[in-house]
């Protein structure tokens, strides 16, 4: 059932529901590399490496409700598993796809409304921290959540 939606259930559930929380950026890896991959301009990536990024991820069923609040911005976001959404980042790419979990992990598939091109992002608790993962065009990055 890879990539498929199943609603949770059982031992599913606990996994899905150790995303929620609040979640604090403690560290960054290759991200600067990434926002420039991303075409994102140096004063902008210099900000965002630093943006005090804090989320948080309230989940019921197959559904999600996700605060970002950040020094540049403050957005609130809903979705449902293995359903499209339209999202814009902080720096203003806009971005159209849809979460599913795989396993113990939340994976999201985009695609940038301006150029066409896929990005990954994925969501996965490992050793208690949330690892949110990027991949665009070859290149990826990570940041490293804390729980608050």
């Amino acid at each position: 059932m890879r990539g498929k939606v199943r609603p949770p259930s059982g031992s599913q559930q606990s996994v899905i529901m150790t995303f929620n929380g609040t979640w604090k950026v403690d560290r960054n890896e290759n991200y600067e590399k990434f926002m420039e991959q991303m075409g994102i301009n140096m004063v902008k990536r210099k900000l965002a490496s630093h943006d005090n990024l804090k989320i948080t991820l309230e989940q019921t069923g197959d559904k999600f409700h996700v605060k970002e609040n950040s020094t540049f911005r403050s957005v609130e976001i809903d979705f449902t598993l293995g359903v499209n959404f339209e999202y814009s980042q902080a720096d203003g790419t806009e971005l159209t796809g849809s979460w599913v979990m795989e396993e113990d992990m939340l994976k999201g598939t985009f695609t940038r409304k301006d150029n066409g091109k896929s990005l990954i992002t994925t969501r996965k608790i490992i050793g208690g921290e949330l690892v949110q993962s990027y991949t665009y065009e070859g290149v990826e990055a990570k940041r490293i959540f804390k729980k608050v």
